[in-house]
């Protein structure tokens, strides 16, 4: 069974809300999963402390017996600060790599 740390929505419409689960890579995004090992709420600021908040040593042990986090994922652990299996931090290097940066907007011209 193959396992993934990944987010599952919650909120109201618009107000998006979502939990950190461990679940079965092939139960539905917002189906059955095995644990809730956090919770994000992007309408916070970026520094607030309640933006993402993560139960550390759970995350650790299922990463220990193989789980895949998601990239989005992926990226909380490494701010948390939380050590991520090397093979993972290798994804995320090439990821961050192979994004092209956005060509600054022109301005319109005024008459």
């Amino acid at each position: 069974m193959a396992v993934k740390i990944r987010l599952t929505r919650r909120g109201a419409k618009k107000r998006p809300h979502y939990r950190v689960v461990v679940a079965n890579s092939t139960a539905p995004r917002d189906g059955d999963f095995l644990e809730i090992v956090g919770t994000y709420n992007p309408m916070l600021v970026a520094d607030n402390a309640g933006r993402v908040v993560l139960k550390s040593n759970r995350i650790e042990y299922w990463l220990g017996i193989g789980a895949q986090p998601t990239e989005r994922v992926a990226r909380f652990i490494d701010e948390a600060g939380i050590a991520l299996p090397a093979s993972i931090k290798k994804k995320m290097a090439v990821k961050i790599k192979s994004r092209k940066p956005k060509a600054p907007k022109k301005e319109a011209k005024k008459a």
